[in-house]
């Protein structure tokens, strides 16, 4: 159950939640990296996370309502999923990424994704129909269409060969 807060101020209502050193980072690997499983988070992520700190941050993302747990049954890895106001954080994350950008010196490589989709609103909100599909089985408007993610790694992909 999400935590009573301090004030009724919107911005201070957010940053209860989203406004520590790590949910926006562990919120940021499941969204672009779909890592799903406490160890492909713990493994995976490239700021060197603590076990203690993920298992501490998954806990309160799943009791803040940003992600959902599903119980694992024996021998298997309990997996999360995002639910729709994890979804919604994503153009919080553009933004972030945007002033980061902007602001603070980047790795041109890591900076991509941050570029193409402050760019291009489209394309968040078809991340975002994409990641409804993938954790909340909501199908997405066109699934003909190529995925956002699936343009995202070849934009990358092509900067990357470019530089």
């Amino acid at each position: 159950m999400p935590a009573e807060p301090r004030s009724g101020c919107a911005i201070n209502a957010a940053v209860e939640v989203l406004g520590d050193n790590w949910s926006l980072i562990v919120l940021r690997d499941i969204i672009f990296g779909n890592r799903r499983h406490f160890r492909e988070l713990l493994t995976l992520n490239d700021e060197g996370i603590a076990s203690n700190v993920l298992a501490s941050r998954l806990k309160k993302l799943v009791d803040e309502g940003l992600l959902t747990k599903a119980e694992a049954v024996r021998g298997q890895r309990a997996e999360y999923s995002l639910t729709e106001a994890g979804i919604q954080t994503l153009p919080v994350m553009v933004a972030l990424g945007t002033w980061g950008m902007t602001h603070r010196e980047t790795s041109p490589e890591l900076t991509i994704r941050s570029r193409l989709m402050a760019e291009d609103p489209q394309l968040v909100a078809e991340l975002m129909d994409e990641l409804r599909e993938i954790h909340l089985g909501v199908p997405r408007p066109d699934p003909q269409s190529p995925r956002a993610s699936e343009r995202l790694q070849a934009a990358f992909e092509a900067e990357v060969a470019d530089s």
